[in-house]
């Protein structure tokens, strides 16, 4: 569970589009545009901070579609998503402002994707001691999860620790990304081994442990005790290419470049800006009576 030092990564795109999806587009902001998406996101975002009054916290944002660094390895990464509409990027960047408005760290890169900034965070706050909690709903993400972390999917109430994860892929967290590179992940348009799912990838991980350890020793599948363990052989054999490609791009880099002045501790909001984006959001007397009450009680 949660402890007071613990550092809530948030991955931050899922609850803008569920918004997106969920709420009317009948709700406008102060220019007459569609603000569906900002509202629902700020007021998950409120419910976080009020729930779990963290002392640590960012949020992640992907940039682009077809800038990241992913692209360069194969140029069809994500290729199967269409960009959002105009109307929903430019309530992205409403999001944004407001978390910055509020005193909260959010930011994004247009060569690594929200992924990889929470990975790098997260590797730099447990190398201060700090557990983790990914908030997200992308299993990607479960890879970065640590004895004492927490994988949280807020929306769904779904929380998974290491035991919750390999309870729920088959895997330990560090063989996800290697058990999604043997299956693939049709969301990110990855390509996997025809035929082979996530449940038999599980068996192949359990036995050989690696990927390259699979790789290097393909003959030994066919003694396993699977149904088709011949014909698996040969599909891990005739698709080795693949496999190792699809490696590439599952993993999660802990090394990206962050912002020079990343404050993960969240800040006393300015009054001013605080007023400008309730003024541009158009938001209620009573909604701001309480963001005003949570954010006085989070800085004292």
């Amino acid at each position: 569970m949660p402890t007071p030092d613990s550092t809530y990564l948030v991955d931050s795109s899922i609850y803008v589009f569920r918004a997106w999806f969920t709420l009317p587009a009948s709700i406008l902001d102060a220019e007459g545009n569609p603000a569906n998406a900002a509202y629902g996101f700020t007021d998950f975002v409120y419910k976080l901070l009020e729930q779990e009054k963290p002392t640590r916290i960012g949020f992640a944002f992907d940039e682009s579609l077809t800038t990241s660094h992913r692209n360069e390895i194969f140029a069809d990464y994500k290729a199967n998503r269409e960009s959002a509409p105009p109307e929903l990027k430019h309530q992205f960047q409403l999001c944004r402002r407001f978390l910055r408005a509020i005193g909260i760290a959010e930011f994004g890169s247009d060569r690594y994707e929200a992924d990889d900034l929470i990975g790098t965070l997260a590797r730099q706050e447990r190398e201060q001691g700090r557990r983790l909690v990914i908030v997200t709903g992308d299993k990607d993400l479960a890879q970065l999860i640590h004895d004492g972390d927490l994988w949280w999917e807020f929306g769904k109430d779904k929380r998974m620790d290491i035991k919750g994860i390999a309870k729920q892929f088959g895997v330990r967290p560090d063989q996800v990304a290697d058990q999604l590179a043997i299956a693939g992940d049709k969301v990110d348009n990855i390509p996997g081994v025809p035929g082979i799912g996530m449940a038999t990838a599980a068996k192949l991980l359990r036995k050989f442990g690696t990927v390259d350890n699979l790789l290097s020793r393909i003959p030994e599948i066919a003694d396993m005790k699977v149904r088709g363990a011949k014909r698996l052989m040969t599909l891990i054999d005739e698709h080795q290419d693949t496999i190792r490609l699809s490696r590439q791009l599952t993993d999660i880099h802990l090394d990206a470049e962050l912002p020079k002045d990343l404050e993960l501790e969240p800040q006393a909001p300015a009054d001013e800006n605080l007023e400008a984006m309730f003024e541009a959001l158009g938001f209620s007397p009573e909604r701001r009576r309480r963001w005003q009450t949570l954010l006085q009680k989070m800085h004292g």
